[in-house]
């Protein structure tokens, strides 16, 4: 006995100084490895919270808010709870060095957004309370993150759209609470990833039974059975109305019924100023209501060498073009587009898509801008104008500066004249071959004497300039018959001397102006068909010295 009390006030001095050397928050009570800071009225996290310390209370105060400098180097914490707070928002990276956080209380705050980069390093973390939030929507890839998490609270919020990939990466996952929030409706993507859930509840929520919730219907009546208790089966349908308050295993796979959407837009095609304001209405209708989004599709060139590179199916086309989706806000029912202060780069081609358990439709709107600065003082509030000028997928000529459109004017010109020039030319050479070969056509029949004659008497060879030339030789004596010579004169087309010499005459002239040939061509076809009826009608009458000049 005396021992212990000589090394009782050794024991209470080393407790001191070691509540001297971890420290302990001025409001605070530590004990052990706990740090108890509920219910102090603090509006933030206190500094000093020693680096061992496994678990912290902060309940029940007034912390708006939770930093990256408020618990940055508890890296042995294990345990925070945080509930009935007024905390709004979380920094990302606030918990990036809990990584041995197993248990994360934030129920009962405000918080309404919550991403995946709030829960960088929790890695390890198990249990997750956010009940009694106002979160109102969850998107992709929140807690992909928590690969460990198995229990997620989320009930008593306001929950109204889940994302497919929402619960993308929770296989861990075994106990899902999305009660008593505004849930009209669950896709059966959102439990895929969910290989291990034991326990859900979807209770008292607002649901609208129609298409989308058919294979929920489905699935309670099989997998569900497991999971779901007595209470979490009654899924009380709110609408439509003539479902109003029946259970959804209550209800006949017919009465699920969707009528797909159906979008309209007043003009497909708008003109504005530069500096306007515009505003777009997408109206869309079909049951659920559809969801309206708007998109911008903006079209980049690329390299061949990445497009060659790319599958046939990526999005970008053999052209070397890329479509770019700009995606404003969604919501419901009659979609609205506003654009203020338009410059050149609204200009182009504008989505509007709706979309509902039923399928989705599609409607297009193009937008061109004057770049004219003359406004109409007349109608300061049009917002249209009827000349458009400017076009991102197609230039318009008139919206080009004076000094372009007169050289392109000029070039155009320049262009046209070469090509007449071009013509003219092809023509004129075209017209001097035709001469030649006509010229080269040309058969001369020589008779140097007296009396009939018969093919058997020709005598076939070439001039000096290459012409052919039949001569008569009257050495051979062949008997000429009235038959050969109208056959001689039937084929040969031979007229009478007199109009031979005639036509020898302006033969010669012919050759002297080939350029006058064609026009004369006419007369002497007349003069020919003349002699030939004379020649037929008086017989073989031929004179020594005569030329006969036939045109093949």
């Amino acid at each position: 006995m005396d021992l212990i009390e000589i090394f009782k006030p050794l024991v209470f001095l080393l407790i001191i100084m070691g509540s001297q050397v971890y420290g302990c928050p001025a409001e605070c009570r530590c004990y052990s490895m706990t740090v108890e800071c509920g219910s102090l009225s603090l509006q933030e996290i206190p500094a000093g919270i020693p680096n061992s310390t496994q678990t912290v209370f902060l309940q029940d105060n007034a912390i708006m808010q939770i930093r990256q400098q408020d618990v940055p180097f508890l890296s042995h914490l294990q345990y925070l709870y945080i509930q009935n707070n007024s905390i709004v928002t979380i920094e990302p990276g606030a918990f990036r060095n809990q990584h041995g956080l197993l248990e994360l209380a934030l129920n009962r705050n405000r918080i309404h957004i919550i991403s995946n980069s709030v829960f960088q390093g929790l890695e390890h973390l198990k249990v997750l309370y956010l009940s009694g939030n106002q979160i109102t929507k969850l998107t992709d890839f929140t807690f992909c993150k928590l690969q460990r998490l198995q229990e997620l609270h989320l009930q008593e919020n306001s929950i109204e759209l889940m994302e497919q990939q929402v619960m993308a990466g929770l296989s861990s996952l075994a106990l899902l609470d999305l009660s008593r929030n505004n849930l009209h409706t669950i896709s059966q993507a959102v439990l895929k990833p969910l290989i291990s859930l034991q326990v859900l509840r979807l209770t008292e929520n607002v649901w609208r039974c129609d298409c989308a919730l058919h294979w929920l219907r489905t699935w309670i009546n099989e997998d569900g059975q497991r999971l779901l208790s007595s209470v979490d089966k009654k899924i009380i349908c709110t609408e439509p109305p003539r479902l109003a308050h029946q259970s959804l295993l209550n209800v006949s796979t017919n009465s699920l019924i969707c009528i797909p959407p159906v979008v309209q837009i007043d003009h497909t095609e708008v003109t504005a100023r530069m500096g306007d304001d515009l505003r777009v209405s997408c109206q869309a209708s079909g049951y659920p209501q559809p969801l309206v989004t708007w998109r911008k599709l903006v079209q980049i060139r690329v390299a061949p060498s990445k497009v060659n590179s790319r599958p046939r199916n990526s999005a970008l086309f053999d052209l070397g073009e890329r479509n770019i989706e700009e995606q404003f806000d969604s919501d419901m029912g009659s979609g609205m587009l506003f654009l203020t202060n338009i410059t050149a780069a609204h200009a182009g081609k504008y989505e509007c898509e709706a979309t509902n358990p039923g399928g989705t439709a599609r409607v297009m709107f193009h937008l061109m801008v004057n770049l004219s600065n003359h406004l109409s003082h007349s109608h300061p509030s049009a917002g249209i104008s009827q000349e458009p000028l400017y076009d991102m997928d197609s230039m318009d000529f008139n919206a080009l500066g004076m000094a372009t459109q007169t050289a392109i004017a000029i070039g155009i010109s320049l262009l046209a004249l070469t090509a007449l020039l071009l013509i003219a030319v092809i023509y004129r050479k075209h017209r001097k071959r035709k001469k030649a070969k006509k010229e080269e056509n040309i058969l001369y029949v020589n008779d140097y004497s007296d009396g009939p004659t018969t093919f058997a008497q020709l005598e076939e060879y070439r001039d000096e300039m290459g012409h052919e030339m039949f001569v008569i030789d009257r050495s051979k004596t062949v008997f000429a018959t009235y038959k050969d010579s109208s056959v001689i004169g039937s084929l040969l087309g031979l007229p009478l001397p007199e109009q031979l010499q005639d036509m020898s005459t302006q033969t010669v002239e012919d050759e002297a102006e080939p350029e006058d040939a064609d026009d004369e061509e006419e007369e002497e076809q007349e003069p020919a068909k003349e002699g030939e009826d004379m020649f037929m009608n008086q017989g073989l009458l031929f004179q020594s010295q005569i030329a006969y000049e036939i045109h093949c």
